[in-house]
Formats: structure tokens, sequence, C-alpha cells
């Protein structure tokens, strides 16, 4: 069984972090120790977050741009997935040697293609970054930055999200995974390009990393997308008082909380929109958690299983 798990960037940084380096690894080295218990018992292929990281790197990248020469988001988009994925590989290493588990690790940067003329790009909504409080946004949005009021959990800048088409790498990723290798890919949601008189050429944007995910579980065949959050299940009027946890559902009663507009665009809407996508083409099973309950998820007594 070929399992594909997307770790949220919330995941990997909480709301409370300020993303130090300690942080981080303190983090990843939490989360390989379930990846490495995982690899066991299926073939993974691991897809990071980029949110909090991405929008840390913009700031850097424009707050230093007198000094150095700025680089367009999709350049940032790739050192994202180098940070994270040498990361990842490095401490996942270590777990599987600790518990000798005989597999290879490797990291791959990713370039997943896009629509050029995907509305998205006239349209942000990808949230990155910090989040700001009312003031603080509105002063930014006379910068020309786009905000928006992420889930009722603050304000967030937002950019680009082009729809995944396609995994230029899909091919050498399902035989590295063949080789008995746990594969670190699409990190942050990859790597945007076009394709223009057969040239792969990048553009700035976000891949949302649950779409990405769902794009390289079907390429690669995967019979689980498990999607790992800051939240143990899926809720019905999250964050209100009538909140209520979905344990099990199916696409159908996805499609229809997606239209009921139960999900919020920047938090749940796009993992949800993930499932039905992976689902509707060939996949088995979809289970959303948060890292802490994920063995438990597996086995059916914690988090949102959807199917069928």
């Amino acid at each position: 069984m070929v399992t594909v798990i997307a770790l949220g960037g919330n995941a990997l940084i909480t709301r409370k972090e300020r993303g130090t380096y300690n942080e981080l690894v303190g983090n990843i080295q939490k989360t390989c120790k379930f990846l490495a218990s995982l690899s066991r018992k299926s073939e993974i292929a691991i897809v990071s977050g980029s949110g909090p990281q991405i929008g840390g790197l913009l700031l850097q990248n424009e707050l230093a741009r007198y000094k150095v020469p700025s680089m367009p988001l999709d350049v940032l988009d790739a050192e994202l997935e180098g940070e994270l994925g040498y990361l990842l590989s490095q401490h996942l290493i270590n777990e599987l040697r600790k518990n000798k588990i005989r597999k290879s690790v490797a990291t791959l940067i990713t370039q997943v293609s896009v629509n050029k003329n995907d509305k998205a790009f006239k349209k942000p909504s990808k949230p990155i970054g910090p989040f700001y409080t009312k003031k603080q946004a509105e002063n930014l949005k006379k910068k020309g930055y786009a905000m928006i009021n992420d889930a009722g959990r603050g304000y967030r800048r937002v950019v680009a999200s082009p729809k995944p088409i396609k995994i230029i790498e899909a091919d050498i990723i399902r035989k590295l995974i063949k080789l008995n290798t746990v594969v670190i890919a699409c990190g942050g949601g990859g790597i945007p390009v076009v394709t223009k008189n057969n040239k792969l050429n990048g553009v700035e944007g976000v891949i949302d990393k649950d779409l990405a995910s769902a794009c390289l579980a079907k390429e690669i065949k995967a019979s689980l997308l498990l999607i790992l959050t800051s939240v143990p299940f899926v809720y019905l009027d999250y964050n209100k008082k009538n909140q209520k946890a979905i344990r099990k559902m199916n696409v159908n009663d996805a499609k229809k909380y997606l239209k009921e507009n139960h999900f919020g665009v920047g938090s749940m809407k796009p993992k949800i929109e993930a499932a039905v996508d992976f689902l509707i083409h060939g996949g088995k099973k979809v289970i959303i958690t948060n890292s802490e309950h994920a063995n438990e998820a597996l086995i059916g007594k914690y988090g949102t299983t959807i199917v069928r």
C-alpha cells in the first residue's frame, strides 16, 4: 500500500511559536517518530505545507531587498522545499536508523504544472505568513497587500494559489517508492510552472499543499491520503458554540458541506476539496486529523475518515 502524508505548515510550527530553528526541529522530530512507524506498514510519500514558512521567507526577501537582490516567489518556493526537505530527511533518517528500519529517504525539489490562465492569478486566496490584527491588516492593505480573515483566527496575507494539474517529477517518485525509498516531495505545494513552447517556466504563486498532495496521490496510485493539520477532526460550524466534529463522511456528504460553505477558504476547504478529488479518481480513503492522534486515526479511533 502507498500512503501520501500531507503535513500542514501549521502542524510543523504552531500558532503559539515564532518559528525558530529549535521550534521547527522539535516539531519535525516528533513528526518523524510517527512517519518512521508508518513506514513499517506502508510505502510513503511526504508532502510538507508552507503557510507560515513561505510567508516568513517572503517577508525576509522584502525587508532585505535594498541590501541584496530579491527573488521571485517561485524561487522562494524552491528555497522552502530545500529547507523543510533537508530537515525532514535528516531527522527521518535518524529515526529509521534508531529503529533499525531499512529504508532510504530522498527529497525531491518538485515542479507542479499549473494553467497560466488560472483565475487564481487575478484573485489571490492562499494565506501565508503570520497572523495580524484587523488594524495591522488594514495598514498592510494600504501598502498593496491582499489580506483576508483566516477562518476567524486572525488576518493574513494572501497570494495566488493556482490549481495543480500534474507533478512533473511523478515518474521518478514512483520509481523511488518501488526501490524502498521514503520520498519527500512537493514541499510547500511544489513550485508552480507553466509550459510554453515545450519549455517549463516558473510562475509566482503558492500551490495549496493539500491539493498538491491529492494530485501526487493520484499520479502514484496511492490508496490512502493522510492529511495532518492543527485540529483533531473536521468540524461543522467550526469555532462556533455549536461546532460538531465529523468522524466519518463520504464524497457526497463532503460535496454537500462544501456547497453549504461549512469550511474556511484558508483552512479546511482545500483539504475537503483535495479529499474529494483524490477519492473520485480512484483513491480508497482519506483521513484528516492532527499529528498527536495520527496513530489512533489510522485504526479508526480518532480523526475524520472520508470514503467514496
